[in-house]
């Protein structure tokens, strides 16, 4: 299938490097994983060990130093390849919140265990049950208390916590009524997750349609060294947004992966599937679902570039970031429907592995954030109507 050039041709060297690894992996693997509801922990180790999942860190820490447009084909690679990087992208988009606003010490301490493997920094901690995405009335607090802060509450839908080492976690440590703006007053801290479940934090597995291993935490009297404070107190609202735009960017990667995992699949399918005497590829009513599909991951991936692009200049990005994440989850979804509704029934066999990448892509129509707040986002940040919530 032919791809525009520029500028996937640039980083031709990371595709082929994803590629190799990934063939080591092939669909019997990735199928067995999903079926014990297992975690890939042999292909997040060789992702590790080939020094990919240390992409973002500067090289002085024992990272690549490359920016977030290579990240992003990083996570785009395995998803097209058959896998799914929701089971390591976390580190990807943690890491630029470590990198960009933790401390000298913070940095020089953790960055170079990250890299090597000696630690996973996996988990964000930010989603509550009674807010979701309005992530400023969150009721977590952290209180400090001579040298550490002590957090009481409660998160859901945390992923990765069983088979991470580390996680940002975000707290008010300034109550609501006592601040200017609703965005004030939150801080975010590093949390040592071993240390944590023994005492003061629950985990408990929360079982879902998707191997995704996400969990409910609970906080009682969980202390944190106040070294483990990233940035300034208060400012914490503000250094999320830097993980979250990098996750809404990989995010779309991974879902243009996954539609030109799908198209391949179906264009394959559907010109060699005969009924009736003829191809059932030939058809215009099979033709145009599948021809509209890519039409619009090949525009998602664009605004994927384009969001990379000033993310790496340091530049606001929050429209295209979310423009980006929008487009890539609609375009993948609705090349996920076409390819399982022109394999027939085939598509609901696990050995075709259609119905597990539907089922994984389908999640990015409600994670990490919603494609309405992405609607609202635009309707109110770009086009200047009126707050919906």
């Amino acid at each position: 299938m032919n791809e525009s050039t520029t500028p996937r041709d640039a980083h031709a060297d990371i595709r082929e490097g994803i590629r190799a690894l990934c063939a080591n992996f092939p669909p019997e693997y990735h199928r067995r994983v999903d079926e014990e509801r297992a975690y890939p922990e042999a292909f997040v180790d060789a992702l590790t060990r080939e020094g990919w999942m240390a992409a973002l860190i500067p090289e002085e820490y024992g990272g690549a130093g490359l920016g977030l447009t290579a990240a992003s084909i990083i996570m785009e690679e395995i998803n097209r390849a058959g896998g799914n990087s929701g089971a390591c992208h976390g580190q990807m988009y943690n890491m630029t919140t470590l990198i960009r606003h933790g401390s000298a010490a913070q940095r020089e301490y953790y960055l170079p265990r990250i890299a090597s493997g000696e630690l996973r920094l996996q988990s964000m901690g930010v989603t509550e049950p009674t807010t979701g995405t309005d992530t400023t009335k969150i009721k977590t607090v952290a209180v400090r208390k001579g040298d550490r802060y002590v957090v009481n509450g409660q998160k859901v839908w945390i992923s990765r916590v069983q088979h991470s080492d580390l996680m940002v976690l975000l707290a008010r440590t300034t109550p609501l009524e006592h601040v200017a703006k609703k965005s004030e007053g939150l801080s975010i801290f590093l949390v040592d997750i071993k240390e944590a479940m023994k005492k003061g934090m629950q985990v408990r597995p929360i079982p879902n349609m998707v191997n995704h291993e996400t969990n409910e935490l609970f906080f009682d009297e969980l202390e944190i060294p106040a070294d483990n404070l990233i940035g300034e107190e208060g400012h914490g609202f503000k250094y999320i947004l830097t993980g979250l735009n990098a996750e809404r960017v990989l995010i779309a990667a991974e879902c243009i992966g996954d539609g030109y995992w799908f198209t391949d699949k179906v264009v394959d399918y559907v010109k060699n599937r005969v009924v009736f005497g003829r191809p059932i590829g030939q058809n215009q009513g099979v033709q145009f679902p599948i021809a509209e599909a890519y039409i619009e991951i090949e525009a998602a991936n664009l605004m994927r570039y384009e969001a990379c692009r000033l993310y790496d200049a340091g530049k606001p990005c929050g429209t295209q970031a979310n423009m980006a994440k929008y487009l890539a989850a609609k375009a993948s979804w609705e090349a996920a429907n076409a390819c399982i509704q022109f394999h027939g029934g085939f598509g609901f066999a696990s050995e075709y592995d259609v119905e597990r990448k539907f089922r994984e892509t389908r999640l990015y129509q409600v994670a990490p954030i919603s494609t309405n707040l992405i609607l609202s986002y635009v309707a109110e940040h770009v086009l200047g109507m009126p707050r919906s919530y």
